[in-house]
């Protein structure tokens, strides 16, 4: 197995992403993004002609890191109990669930979304404070999902959501179904949600992506509703929080753990 790195104009992400697929990658990385650049991580098979893949797309190729996350993950990832509500536990560990919290079940093997990383637990944080009964809520970048049943094992009565990565959004898709939530999702992003639908958004996605549908985040929003917003680190803040303003929003709050930062902003109800 082999990766090809290599830098796409945001505007062309979807594109790129398609014939990558249908040149045959087996998967694919957003390792960082800058202005309106995205860096890719493509990987495929032994088998695949890297000389014509690289003089098609471009980049830069190498012999792919081939170790085995899943057992890494199994070795190093383990129960965690989150805000005052949350107990996350990978699915090979059956440890009892601590009085008065909910259980979340991960799978290593799938989409971001663990709760292992700082802007999971800040966003769980945020959606245990939040949520309120009746809530309809939009997870936009699920990754895993875990977002979204977080939501409705917490009390929303709704929750919908997406990712433009087509196995992450059939691997939440299994999350859901074995977590027993009903949890209707597609493959795409906030442009394709109906507007003035939300009491609640969740995106923990990237700063680029953050500030760039800030308009689509007041949109979606019931007046007065709120958005939890991280994938940024503190200097991205001052970029994110312009574009939320620009758009309508109200930053109310911002937490942090580690570099990593996560916003509230709230559509005004007038």
């Amino acid at each position: 197995m082999f990766s090809i790195d290599l830098d796409c104009p945001q505007a062309d992400k979807d594109i790129m992403i398609a014939d990558l697929f249908e040149a045959g990658c087996t998967g694919i990385n957003e390792l960082e993004e800058w202005d309106d650049i995205v860096r890719l991580r493509v990987f495929f098979d032994t088998g695949a002609n890297e000389a014509a893949l690289v003089a098609r797309f471009g980049g830069v190729a190498a012999p792919a890191d081939t170790r085995d996350w899943v057992a890494f993950a199994r070795e190093h990832l383990h129960p965690m109990e989150i805000g005052e509500r949350i107990y996350v536990v990978p699915e090979w560990r059956d440890d009892p669930t601590p009085h008065g919290r909910i259980r979340i079940v991960t799978n290593a093997g799938l989409a971001f979304g663990t709760g292992a990383h700082q802007t999971t637990r800040l966003c769980l944080e945020a959606v245990e404070r939040q949520v309120r009964p009746g809530m309809t809520i939009v997870d936009i970048g699920t990754g895993s999902g875990i977002l979204s049943e977080a939501a409705l094992k917490l009390g929303a009565r709704r929750a919908f959501a997406s990712d433009t990565d087509p196995q992450a959004a059939a691997a939440a898709l299994e999350n859901f179904e074995r977590a027993g939530v009903r949890v209707p999702i597609f493959t795409g992003s906030a442009d394709a949600v109906a507007d003035g639908v939300a009491d609640l958004i969740v995106a923990n996605i990237s700063p680029a992506w953050v500030a760039e549908l800030a308009s689509d985040w007041f949109r979606i929003l019931k007046p007065g509703g709120l958005a939890i917003l991280s994938g940024f680190e503190g200097p991205d803040v001052a970029g994110v929080q312009a574009a939320l303003t620009k758009a309508g929003m109200v930053v109310e709050a911002e937490y942090g753990e580690l570099e990593w930062r996560m916003l509230e902003a709230r559509k005004p109800i007038q």
